[in-house]
C-alpha cells in the first residue's frame, strides 16, 4: 500500500514540475477551438451569458419568491458548468490521448493537469459574465466574495482527483463515457442550478440534501448572496475531496503503468 502510494505522489509531482507543458498544452487547446472564429474565445463568455440569460428568464417561477434570483441562477451555472465539463470530458481523458501515453513517458497527471487548466481556462470566460450579471443585479462586493474565491480554491483542488478517478473508469469500463454524459445532463436539473429549496417539492429537497454537487455550489454561492461562510458544506465538500483522493492516488500507483495497455 505504501509503494502505491509513493508511486503515485511521485507521478503528481513530476506532473506539477512539468507544468509548463500542460500550461501551455491547455492554452493551445483553446487557441485550436476557435481559431476560425470572429470571436474566438470570447464564444465561451456568449455561451455563458446566453445560457444564463434563459435560464433566468424561463425558469424565473422556480425563484419567485427569491429575491437576487438572476444572481442565484448566474453562480450556480458558472459553478455547474465546470463541474459538468471537467467530469465528463475526463472519462475519455485517457482514451484520447492514447498516442501521447503510449509514445511518451509523461506521467499520466500532465494529462489530468492539463484538462483541469482547460476547463479553468474555459470557466475564467464565464466568470466574466457571471460576475456582469452579479452586478447588474445589485450584488456589491463586500466579504463574501472573498470566501466565494475559497469556495473556488475547494473546487479546483478536487477536479485532478475527480478527472483522475473519472479517466481511469473510461479506460476499464468503456461504456461509462454514455452513462456519465447522459447522467451529467440529468444531473444539471436534479442540482439546484436555477430552483431553489425553498420553492422546491419534497422530493427535490431529498436531491438538494443528497446530491453532492450541491454542497460545491452552494460553497460559492452562498457567500456571495448571504456574506457568510458556509463552514458546513465547505466542510462536506473537504471531506468528499479527501476521499476522491484517497481513491485517486490508489488507482494512480496501482494501475498508471498499465493504463498503455489497455487502451
Amino acid at each position: 500500500m505504501q509503494g502505491t502510494i509513493l508511486n503515485a505522489v511521485q507521478d503528481i509531482r513530476s506532473g506539477i514540475r512539468m507544468r509548463s507543458v500542460w500550461i501551455e498544452l491547455a492554452r493551445e487547446d483553446i487557441g485550436d477551438q476557435h481559431r476560425r472564429t470572429t470571436l474566438g474565445p470570447f464564444w465561451l463568455l456568449v455561451n455563458y451569458l446566453a445560457f444564463a440569460g434563459t435560464f433566468v428568464f424561463v425558469f424565473r417561477r422556480g425563484g419567485a419568491g427569491m429575491e437576487n434570483y438572476g444572481a442565484y441562477v448566474a453562480t450556480g451555472l458558472f459553478v455547474w458548468f465546470y463541474i459538468m465539463e471537467t467530469i465528463t470530458q475526463s472519462v475519455s481523458l485517457f482514451i484520447r490521448e492514447e498516442s501521447f501515453i503510449k509514445g511518451t513517458t509523461l506521467p499520466l497527471s500532465v494529462y489530468v493537469l492539463r484538462l483541469v487548466m482547460q476547463c479553468t481556462i474555459r470557466a475564467g470566460y464565464a466568470l466574466v459574465g457571471c460576475i456582469g450579471i452579479l452586478l447588474l443585479s445589485g450584488i456589491e462586493f463586500g466579504l463574501g466574495w472573498l470566501w466565494a474565491v475559497v469556495g473556488i480554491v475547494v473546487v479546483l483542488a478536487v477536479s485532478p482527483a475527480a478527472i483522475m478517478i473519472s479517466a481511469f473508469l473510461g479506460v476499464y469500463f468503456p461504456d461509462s463515457q454514455f452513462i456519465v454524459s447522459n447522467f451529467m445532463r440529468i444531473g444539471m436539473f436534479l442540482t439546484p442550478v436555477f430552483w431553489t429549496y425553498e420553492e422546491s417539492t419534497p422530493v427535490r429537497h431529498l436531491f438538494y440534501y443528497w446530491n453532492p454537487f450541491t454542497y460545491f455550489l452552494e460553497i460559492v454561492r452562498q457567500p456571495i448572496l448571504s456574506g457568510g461562510l458556509p463552514l458546513y458544506e465547505l466542510g462536506i465538500c473537504v471531506a468528499i475531496g479527501l476521499v476522491l483522493w484517497a481513491v485517486a492516488l490508489l488507482l494512480l500507483g496501482r494501475l498508471g503503468k498499465q493504463v498503455a495497455f489497455h487502451i
